[in-house]
């Protein structure tokens, strides 16, 4: 698996701990699943301002928000990729797809929920992950089923509430 993160903020400090988290979060994501491809997905860590500017362009809700999950694929009922192609990088890993964290929100939701900075950034990595493997929460039943899902993950992680 490869995770390539941008850092485009600089109201707070990303250090190899933090991008080693999120590469954690990813992959334990993956590995929950027990999916055996090889990943390619890229992380943008930005500021509330730009978050919202690109929640506005993509979303057409004007504020910020906390993460922004771009999939590459639509996956049928089954979780079977719904394209007739998947793009394979030359390292021969499928991108599935992009990530933007607001690390901003993410502290201001870290102080609001009563845990840590690096609770919240794992959570926001492991819920975008699932978005990107076509996980949802639109309906009681899918939020249920993703909500779990992401419960268990954060859990064989160690990274509680």
């Amino acid at each position: 698996m490869r995770v390539s993160i941008l850092n485009q903020q600089d109201k707070i400090k990303v250090g190899k701990k933090l991008k080693d988290l999120i590469s954690e979060a990813a992959k334990a994501a993956l590995d929950f699943f027990e999916l055996s491809i090889d990943v390619e997905i890229s992380v943008m860590l930005t500021d509330n301002e730009e978050i919202q500017t690109l929640n506005k362009l993509h979303r057409n809700i004007d504020r910020p928000t906390d993460v922004l999950s771009f999939p590459m694929f639509e996956y049928d009922e089954k979780g079977d990729i719904e394209e007739d192609y998947a793009e394979i990088s030359e390292m021969s890993e499928i991108c599935i797809g992009d990530i933007v964290i607001s690390l901003e929100r993410a502290q201001e939701q870290a102080e609001e929920y009563g845990h840590s900075f690096e609770r919240e950034v794992g959570f926001l990595t492991v819920h975008s992950m699932l978005h990107l493997l076509g996980y949802d929460h639109m309906t009681p039943e899918d939020e249920d089923e993703m909500f779990g899902y992401q419960r268990e993950i954060l859990d064989k992680m160690e990274l509680k509430r």
